[in-house]
C-alpha cells in the first residue's frame, strides 16, 4: 500500500456534531453538502481558508447532492420535503438558487442529473406502498415530464445516467434490483429494458463503461454486471462477494468511476484502526482487484466513517470527508 499524506483539511466550526455527507467533485474544485444543511464549495489548493461559498439549503434536512455541470459549477440538491434545488456556485449567494423543482412531498434519496439531455431526476422513499423516479425538464415547467411509480418496490437508493447515452438512466433499491430504464418510454410496463437482481439492498450502483455496471449493496458485497446481450441475462459477470473479508475492511464508502472507461477506484474503510485504502478496479481480461496498487489515507478521519472521497488524477490530489465534520486533502511525497 501506498500512503499518502494529509496536507490541508478544513473542519466545520460547529460545537454540535456534523457530517460532512459527501463531495461533489467540479472542475474548479471539491462542493460538499452536510448535516448542517449547507452547501460548500472549497478552494482545491486551501482548503483551511474555509469555503469560497457556503450557501444554506432549504430540503429540510438535505439527503443528497449531484453535479449538473461540472465544468460549470452548477449542482443539484434535495432532501427530505421532497425539493430539489439547483444552484449555480458562480453567483452571488443570494441568486445561487436558480431553480426549484417541486410536484414532490416524498423525502429524496437519490439524484442523477444529465445537462447534455437538460434532465434532473429523483429516486423517492417507499410512501403508501410507492417509489417513485421523478424526471424534470430543466428548459420547461418546474414539474416533473416524467413519474414512473412502479420502477422499483422500496427505497430508490441510486441513480445515475448512462456516461454517453442521456435517454438511459440506471436505478438501484432497497428491494434489491438495479435497473436500466430507456426514459424515452413513457409506459411503465416497457421503461425497463434490464434487470440485474443483486439480492441486496443497493447502496451505490453505476455504469463502468457503455455496458458494464457494478453494484455494492448495503451488506458490502460488490457484484459486476453487462447489459451486452451476449451474456446471461441479468447474472453478474464478476460477482466479489462481502468486501469486508475480500478487503479487510469494514465498510465501502463508494466506488469512483474512472473516465474514459478507464476502470475504478473502490473506497474501503475500517473506523477501528482509523484506515482508509483506495483499490483500484482493474480490467484486463477479467475484472480484478489490485491491492498490490492501492493507496492509503493513514489517519484517516480517525475512528469516524468516511462518507466520500474524489480525486483529480492530473493535480495528484485526493480530498476525503467523513462523520468528523472534516473535509481532507491528501498528496503523495508531501514535502
Amino acid at each position: 500500500m501506498y500512503p499518502l499524506t494529509c496536507v490541508d483539511g478544513y473542519k466545520i466550526p460547529l460545537r454540535e456534531e456534523v457530517y460532512v455527507l459527501d463531495i461533489i467533485p467540479f472542475t474548479s474544485g471539491p462542493a460538499t453538502i452536510s448535516s448542517d444543511q449547507k452547501l460548500s464549495l472549497f478552494n482545491p489548493a486551501r482548503l483551511s481558508s474555509g469555503p469560497l461559498v457556503n450557501l444554506v439549503t432549504h430540503h429540510g434536512n438535505i439527503t443528497c447532492a449531484k453535479a449538473f455541470d461540472v465544468g460549470g459549477a452548477v449542482v443539484c440538491t434535495a432532501g427530505q420535503d421532497g425539493s430539489v434545488s439547483m444552484w449555480d456556485l458562480r453567483r452571488d449567494a443570494r441568486q445561487a438558487e436558480v431553480a426549484r423543482l417541486i410536484d414532490n412531498r416524498v423525502p429524496v434519496l437519490s439524484l442523477a442529473c444529465s445537462s447534455t439531455g437538460f434532465s434532473v431526476v429523483a429516486g423517492t422513499e417507499l410512501q403508501d406502498h410507492q417509489a417513485s423516479i421523478l424526471i424534470w425538464d430543466v428548459r420547461s415547467t418546474p414539474t416533473p415530464k416524467l413519474h414512473y411509480k412502479e420502477v422499483h418496490s422500496d427505497d430508490v437508493t441510486e441513480l445515475n445516467f448512462h456516461p454517453t447515452n442521456h435517454d438511459i438512466l440506471l436505478s438501484g433499491s432497497t428491494d434489491g434490483l438495479v435497473n436500466i430504464c430507456d426514459t424515452r418510454i413513457t409506459d411503465e410496463d416497457e421503461v425497463v429494458i434490464q434487470t440485474f437482481n443483486h439480492g441486496a439492498s443497493i447502496h451505490h450502483a453505476a455504469f463502468l463503461n457503455d455496458t458494464e455496471v457494478y453494484a455494492v449493496s448495503h451488506d458490502e458485497k460488490l457484484a459486476l454486471y453487462d447489459m451486452a446481450e451476449s451474456t446471461e441475462k441479468g447474472a453478474a459477470t464478476a460477482d466479489f462477494g462481502d468486501m469486508r473479508n475480500v478487503l479487510g475492511c469494514q465498510y465501502i464508502a463508494n466506488v469512483f468511476v474512472k473516465a474514459n472507461g478507464a476502470g475504478a477506484v473502490i473506497g474501503a474503510g475500517a473506523h477501528d484502526r482509523q484506515a482508509f485504502e483506495l483499490v483500484h478496479l482493474t480490467k484486463g481480461q477479467n475484472w480484478n482487484l489490485d491491492r498490490d496498487n492501492s493507496v492509503g489515507l493513514p489517519g484517516a478521519h480517525s475512528s469516524e466513517i468516511v462518507r466520500s472521497f474524489c480525486f483529480y488524477d492530473e493535480a495528484q490530489i485526493v480530498f476525503s470527508a467523513g462523520e468528523d465534520g472534516y473535509i481532507k486533502a491528501w498528496r503523495p511525497n508531501a514535502q
